[in-house]
């Protein structure tokens, strides 16, 4: 009696323990655990990797004036140590791997639009884009983190997912995983401004064409936790004193800007509209002449760190704070000059800069040869046409914050222009409202951003970014404007590199191709011989199945899977019928088939042959097969634009083409892209930004949607 009450007491024992492994396991799978993991990971990150660069930073500054008694050996430190830095960082990326290299925005956006690129989301691509871009942001080039941790946080998404995978099957779902990579973007962006907002909808913008609505709640939790636990840190660490925005303002609340205002706040979002996209040309000239001089100099192929090294000694040279440095603040890194340009005070008098304190980083903008108007205007153009070219080189980089910083010096040159012009401010029924050119700062940082990036959410970043909400009718009213113009020029700063580049992507246009005419289908009247010959001939995941070869009406698709059970449940069926056999068995990961034998001594070999081919030549049944009734199609005429937003939106790998239910065709994600990659007109992709159709009227003429889906067939799919 006592044994069997032990047996009894350990088996309830055991079925609690699993019933609270279960539990555990469907915990630490939910949902919102993986976004608040991930967000998490992402503000650490952050955070140390502005431990590190505010370190290196330091030192630079600490040697810069070590050496203050020899102006030249002052110069070899500010240029040596900025070239050393930038020099690791290039070949750290290009030996552990060179996909650490660029901005990570263009890559993540053809990686959520279907086409997986290698080694883009691995643990090794993670560490070197991680070391590389502290080491860049230590070297002070105009360069910012952004678009790198927009990679950082796909990176750290997918991985997330395989390890998550353990405790849930979901996480090995492709598309699942896709999803949570989208939400790695707004993370990534959330954790570099503390803007979750914002985040989530430049993800929206600019990773994916289509978003899920699901993925909203995601992408704004996990952006959510991941700012605050980023913005919490700093005080943790005695940093700061409480959690406050990233560029905090002093800007009056109660009457924030005037009416009078607001025609200026729309002239600046028509000249950063055409600012922003003067900008992506001069980029992709730079480029363009890069590639044509790698291409025709072996020198410079093989000295790869040559480049980085020359641009890298050119930046630091003029940014020299006792030299030509001193017209454009060249002391100053981008967070402080970013501060000052906020800042609530006016700077001049007339355009003299007043005099400030010398810890106060306006100081840096006082000389006495040239006024505020000559030193901002240095600055923009100078820092123009260096965050161009700093853009190009094959660091991590990202081109957010150069492009935040040029459009504030813009704004705080006009905002500054107008209090010398206006010293009294403006005088509406009494009350008398004085010009504050921080705002003017504020509302070109995210004009000239919209400009470049094509996206209204730097708006909204902006509003984080500094805490000010009161100025977003000026802001948006700026940034559309902004865009309007960008868009109708140049397509996005992030298009610019995929056009430039060799990355593999589709872009809704329309062309004309053909492709000869080959389909690979099974029926219900097939054979084993048929199933057995289409499998060794490729290793299709899944083939149609139509009623008869005459008809062609498409009835579904089976899985190669299912083909590979029929084969082996009809070789045990005629093995328990103790008959002689033709055991079908699949070896080499299910690539290929090998047929032998298993024959009986009282058979001769000619009955065995004749056994044979009579068991091959029956006919199929698909009972106890799973068939698909309702696979994707396309109709015959169905236009390139469309089939694009179809396999964007579905994640499709591929789509039968069907004529009045006939089946006439396949197109594949692989066989669109090597189509579209084989009809580029010379002069590249034609581009069609929403705001930007009057642009094509009376240049080019109307484009017309006649592609035939039907000469897209899948001879090549493998």
């Amino acid at each position: 009696g006592r044994s069997l009450s032990d047996l009894s007491t350990s088996q309830k024992c055991g079925a609690w323990a699993s019933h609270f492994q279960r539990l555990f396991v469907s915990f630490i799978g939910a949902d919102w655990i993986f976004l608040m993991i991930l967000g998490f990971i992402m503000a650490v990150i952050s955070f140390v990797m502005d431990v590190f660069v505010d370190n290196f930073t330091e030192a630079h500054r600490w040697i810069y004036d070590l050496a203050d008694s020899h102006v030249l050996l002052q110069y070899l430190a500010w240029v040596a140590y900025s070239m050393f830095l930038m020099c690791f960082a290039a070949g750290f990326a290009n030996i552990v791997s060179i996909q650490a290299a660029g901005s990570g925005i263009p890559e993540m956006k053809t990686c959520l639009r279907g086409v997986m690129l290698q080694e883009y989301l691995t643990f090794k691509t993670l560490v070197s884009k991680v070391i590389s871009l502290i080491c860049v942001l230590g070297s002070e080039l105009p360069v910012g983190k952004e678009g790198p941790f927009v990679h950082i946080g796909s990176m750290c998404a997918a991985l997330l997912c395989k390890f998550m995978s353990l405790f849930s099957g979901i996480y090995k779902n492709e598309a699942r995983n896709k999803e949570m990579m989208t939400v790695g973007c707004a993370v990534g962006i959330g954790c570099c401004f503390a803007s979750p907002i914002g985040g989530a909808l430049f993800s929206l913008e600019v990773t994916s064409m289509f978003f899920v609505a699901r993925n909203y709640w995601r992408g704004f939790l996990s952006a959510t936790f991941g700012a605050f636990i980023f913005r919490l840190l700093p005080v943790w660490n005695r940093q700061e004193d409480t959690l406050m925005a990233l560029y905090a303002t002093k800007y009056r609340l109660d009457f924030p800007f005037d009416l009078q205002e607001l025609p200026v706040f729309a002239v600046m979002g028509i000249v950063c509209g055409f600012g922003g996209a003067f900008f992506v040309y001069l980029y992709g000239k730079i480029t363009l002449f890069v590639k044509k001089q790698k291409a025709t100099n072996s020198f410079l192929m093989k000295k790869r760190l040559l480049y980085p090294a020359l641009v890298t000694v050119l930046i630091s040279t003029l940014s020299f704070p006792p030299g030509f440095g001193q017209f454009m603040a060249g002391q100053l890194t981008q967070r402080e000059s970013l501060i000052s340009f906020f800042d609530h005070r006016t700077w001049s008098n007339h355009g003299i800069v007043a005099d400030f304190d010398n810890d106060d980083h306006l100081a840096a903008w006082k000389h006495p040869q040239a006024n505020v108007f000559v030193i901002l205007s240095i600055f923009v153009i100078m820092k123009f046409w260096m965050s161009a070219i700093s853009i190009t080189l094959p660091i991590p980089c990202g081109s957010f914050v150069p492009i935040f910083v040029i459009g504030a010096a813009f704004g705080r040159l006009v905002g500054e222009g107008l209090a010398t012009l206006f010293p009294d401010g403006f005088n509406m029924d009494g009350h008398v409202y004085h010009i504050t050119p921080g705002v003017y700062a504020v509302v070109g940082a995210a004009a000239l951003t919209a400009g470049v990036t094509h996206t209204i959410s730097t708006g909204v970043i902006m509003m984080e970014l500094t805490g000010q909400i009161n100025y977003a009718l000026p802001i948006l009213i700026s940034v559309i404007l902004s865009n309007m113009i960008s868009q109708s020029l140049q397509p996005s700063i992030y298009d610019k590199v995929i056009l430039s580049s060799s990355i593999h992507f589709i872009f809704p246009f329309i062309s004309n191709f053909t492709h000869p005419i080959e389909v690979r289908y099974i029926t219900l009247n097939s054979t084993y011989r048929d199933i057995f010959k289409i499998l060794r001939s490729g290793n299709l995941k899944t083939l149609p199945l139509v009623k008869s070869t005459e008809s062609m009406l498409l009835l579904g698709s089976v899985e190669r899977a299912q083909l590979l059970a029929l084969l082996k449940q009809r070789s045990q069926h005629l093995r328990k019928e103790n008959a002689p056999t033709i055991p079908i068995s699949l070896y080499d990961s299910g690539l290929s088939l090998k047929k032998f034998f298993c024959s009986r001594p009282d058979i001769a070999a000619m009955e065995i042959e004749e056994w044979e081919e009579q068991q091959l030549d029956e006919q199929v049944n698909f009972n106890n097969c799973k068939i698909d009734p309702a696979p994707f199609q396309l109709v015959e005429r169905t236009s390139l634009h469309k089939t694009h937003t179809m396999f964007s939106v579905l994640n499709l790998d591929y789509a039968y083409v069907t004529s009045i239910g006939r089946l006439v065709g396949v197109v594949s994600l692989k066989e669109l892209c090597k189509a579209i990659e084989g009809s580029l007109p010379a002069d590249g992709v034609r581009l069609r930004p929403i705001l930007a159709t009057f642009r094509d009227r009376g240049v080019r003429g109307s484009w017309t949607e006649t592609t035939e889906l039907r000469k897209l067939l899948d001879h090549q799919i493998s």
